[in-house]
């Protein structure tokens, strides 16, 4: 198995302010599961942290675009270059977030080596752009958009890349039976969604299953998985920004997991939107690093 590399990445430039004058708590997404020994347990080697700028929206407007897009199109290229050297010395990074935008530099990371797919795991799809949504503001609801090339340049073309991963390289899962506007557009895009209705008719396991084999193609050179806390449902996971009912409960998590991450095709995970400042007792930390430990071991300790 390959050498597994915990790297923190704790960003909140993606998501709007909780209450006036607060930021989001999802930075303290990386400290809080390393409290739980979540380096340890893995059997992880140290990757440090990669510094963000500072959460600042300034006189940002409804309407003027994604807020923070200066400081995300700093930090993504800084994130792909830690993410992109453990990939190419043949490690497999775990990426602690921080919001959803930083999975802009796992896919900008990988575009720079080849061709990869993308396995989101997320309660909805992030797909806002301004050709569905005129609340275009959040990054960290609009991160699957950037990726495939929908929305302002400045953040959907780094490096003159742009799309980081193709439509048809995606496989969401997850998403609420509920977010029937997110279906249609995705539907009509023939990019593939499993609902958490369809996950549980047709089984957690053969879908991860079938799903990491769907990318031993030769066109593409592998595929990353994206895992957002809040494809949990709120009765385990309550410590998100959205809490929407109807999600996934751990034991169905891990079984989609496990054949996704340790397939040898497998480039990397990152963890995403848990918010520590949510979670008092700890709980939901701690069954977060357990889901993880679970899919990678098949066992959690």
């Amino acid at each position: 198995m390959r050498t597994l590399v915990v790297v923190d990445a704790p960003s909140n430039l993606g998501l709007r302010p909780p209450a006036p004058g607060t930021v989001p708590g999802c930075y303290k997404l990386a400290g809080a599961l390393r409290e739980q020994g979540i380096v340890r347990r893995l059997g992880a080697l140290e990757g440090g942290v990669v510094v963000p700028p500072r959460y600042d929206r300034g006189d940002w407007q409804e309407g003027d675009g994604v807020f923070n897009a200066p400081a995300i199109a700093t930090y993504t290229p800084k994130l792909a270059d830690r993410i992109e050297r453990h990939v190419r010395a043949g490690d497999l990074p775990v990426v602690l977030g921080g919001d959803c935008s930083i999975q802009l530099g796992a896919s900008l990371a990988l575009r720079r080596i080849g061709r990869y797919g993308l396995v989101a795991v997320d309660a909805s799809a992030d797909f806002r752009h301004p050709g569905n949504s005129d609340r275009v503001g959040a990054a960290g609801g609009e991160e699957l958009a950037l990726a495939t090339g929908r929305g302002q340049d400045d953040l959907t073309n780094l490096e003159g890349r742009e799309p980081y991963v193709r439509d048809e390289d995606i496989r969401l899962f997850g998403i609420r039976d509920a977010f029937t506007d997110d279906l249609a557009e995705l539907g009509a895009l023939k990019i593939p969604t499993v609902t958490v209705g369809d996950l549980r008719t047709w089984g957690a396991e053969e879908l991860g299953r079938v799903t990491a084999q769907s990318f031993e193609v030769p066109q593409l050179d592998g595929f990353w998985v994206h895992l957002d806390a809040d494809v949990l449902d709120p009765s385990v996971m309550p410590a998100v920004d959205s809490p929407d009912p109807d999600g996934l409960l751990p034991d169905e998590l891990v079984a989609l997991l496990r054949p996704l991450v340790t397939s040898p095709h497998c480039a990397g995970l990152n963890v995403t939107i848990y918010d520590p400042d949510l979670d008092p007792e700890g709980t939901a930390g701690a069954l977060l690093t357990d889901v993880v430990v679970a899919a990678f071991s098949g066992a959690a300790d």
